[in-house]
C-alpha cells in the first residue's frame, strides 16, 4: 500500500494492523490502524510513528516520497506504544532538529525511552511552528486520553490531527471516511469513545467547547486511529458532542450470564415488559458478547440491567467482569435494576446493585431473586420489572 496524499503534500504514511483483536481489554476484531503523517515544506515534519512491529512498514511509505534522513522535526502528538513505539529507532535514523511534544508529552518520553540526549521542545497551547507555507499550531489535549494528548492544526490545509480523538478501530485498505460504509464507521467510532474516551466526557466537553471558541476553520480530521475524516468532519464533533453530554434513546441493554438457563428465562420475561412500554432492547448474553460491546451498547442508553446466578455467595466472574470494567468509564444519567437465580444463598443481586450504587446508577427496583426455576408467578414479577424499568425510561 502506498503512502496517500490527505493535502497537498501531507500524507498518510502511517500502517495497517489487519490481525490485532484486543487492545488492552477492548475487542478489535476488525483491526486498527496506526496513522502517522508526513508534511512536507521547506521543513519537513512526521507526526507521530507508529507500533514497533510496523517501524518498516511506516518507513517505506516515506521513502517513498522523501529520505527519512531529510525529516527535520517529529512532531509527538501521544506517547502511548501504538504510536510511538519506534519512536527510539526513527530518532536514530533520523536525528531530527527537533522533537516536539507538550510539557507532559515531555515526561512521558522521559519515562518511556530514558533518552540522554534527544532534542526535545516542549510545546504548550497557542505555540505555533513555522514548516515554510505551512504552520502548526499545537492545542493541549490532556487526558484525551492520556496526559500528553495534543492536537496540530494546520490552518493552511484546514486540517487537524487529532491524536486519539475521533478514531476508531478499523482496519482498511481505504483511508478516507467517504470511502467506507457510513453505518459501519460510525459503530466503530461510538465503540472507540464508548470504551476509550467516556470516562473523559467532561474532558471531551471542554475541549469541544474550546476548538468552538478558537474558531478553528476544520475540512478534514486526521485522527491516530482508523479513517480520516475527509467529508463532513463535523459529523464526529457532533457525535462527540453527544456522547459527551450523556445524550441516550429510549433504550435498554439486558446483560446476564447463566448456568441452566433460569437467569436466562428470567431475562427474557424482563425484556418482553421493556417492550411493552416501547423500549428498544438489546438482550446480551455474556458467553457470546465481548465486554467492549456491550459498553458500545451502553453507551446511547437510558437503561441498562443485570443478572447474574449466585457462584460461590457472590455473581459470575463474567458478571464481575464487565461490571468492573463498566465501572472504570463512569456512565452518567442510566437507570438501572439487578435479577438472578439462585440456589441457596442468592448474593449476586445484591452485589449487583453494589456496583449500580458506585457508578451512580438510578436503582428503580431493589431487584428479583428466584430460587432454582422460576415459577409463573416468577416471570409476572420479571414482566412487571421491565415494564417499571420501561416506565422509568420515558420518565427520564
Amino acid at each position: 500500500m502506498a503512502a496517500v496524499e490527505i493535502k497537498e503534500n501531507i500524507h498518510w504514511v502511517g500502517a495497517v494492523d489487519w490481525n490485532i483483536r484486543d487492545f488492552h481489554g477492548y475487542s478489535t476484531y476488525k483491526g486498527t490502524t496506526y496513522n502517522a503523517f508526513l508534511a512536507m515544506d521547506e521543513k519537513i515534519a512526521l507526526f507521530d510513528t507508529v507500533k514497533k512491529p510496523f517501524k518498516n512498514e511506516m518507513l517505506n511509505r516515506i521513502n517513498q516520497l522523501t529520505d527519512p534522513a531529510k525529516i527535520d522535526y517529529i512532531i509527538v502528538n501521544h506517547v502511548e506504544m501504538d504510536h510511538s513505539g519506534c519512536l527510539p529507532e526513527m530518532v536514530e535514523l533520523i536525528k531530527p532538529e527537533k522533537i516536539f511534544c507538550s510539557p507532559m508529552g515531555e515526561k512521558a518520553i522521559q519515562s518511556h525511552f530514558h533518552p540522554k540526549d534527544w532534542p526535545l521542545e516542549v510545546v504548550k497551547s497557542g505555540d505555533t511552528l513555522k514548516l515554510g507555507k505551512k504552520t502548526v499550531h499545537f492545542l493541549e489535549t490532556r487526558m484525551l486520553h492520556w496526559p500528553d494528548s495534543m492536537f496540530s492544526y494546520i490552518p493552511e490545509d484546514k486540517l487537524l490531527i487529532s491524536s486519539d480523538a475521533f478514531g476508531q478501530h478499523w482496519s482498511t485498505s481505504e483511508r478516507f471516511n467517504d470511502e467506507v460504509s457510513q453505518e459501519e464507521l460510525m459503530s466503530h467510532a461510538a465503540k472507540y469513545y464508548a470504551n476509550i474516551l467516556m470516562i473523559f466526557s467532561p474532558n471531551v466537553q471542554k475541549l469541544l467547547q474550546t476548538v468552538q471558541e478558537m474558531k478553528l476553520d476544520i475540512d478534514m480530521i486526521a485522527p491516530d486511529h482508523g479513517l480520516i475524516w475527509r467529508k463532513n468532519p463535523q459529523q464526529i464533533i457532533e457525535a462527540y458532542a453527544r456522547w459527551s453530554n450523556y445524550e441516550a434513546k429510549e433504550k435498554a441493554v439486558v446483560v446476564y450470564d447463566t448456568m441452566w438457563h433460569s437467569t436466562e428465562k428470567m431475562a427474557r420475561a424482563i425484556c418482553q415488559g421493556l417492550i411493552q412500554e416501547g423500549i428498544s432492547v438489546k438482550m446480551m448474553d455474556l458467553k457470546v458478547n465481548h465486554r467492549s460491546d456491550i459498553i458500545t451498547e451502553i453507551l446511547d442508553a437510558k437503561a441498562m440491567l443485570f443478572g447474574s446466578p449466585t457462584l460461590n455467595n457472590g455473581m459470575l466472574p463474567t458478571m464481575a467482569d464487565v461490571l468492573t470494567y463498566l465501572k472504570g468509564l463512569r456512565p452518567k444519567r442510566k437507570v438501572g435494576a439487578a435479577f438472578g437465580s439462585f440456589g441457596w444463598s442468592g448474593e449476586a443481586v445484591k452485589h449487583i446493585n453494589g456496583f449500580l450504587e458506585e457508578m451512580g446508577t438510578e436503582i428503580v427496583d431493589p431487584g428479583i431473586k428466584v430460587k432454582n426455576v422460576p415459577t409463573h408467578e416468577d416471570f409476572q414479577k420479571c414482566f412487571d420489572l421491565g415494564v417499571k424499568v420501561g416506565q422509568a425510561v420515558k420518565a427520564k
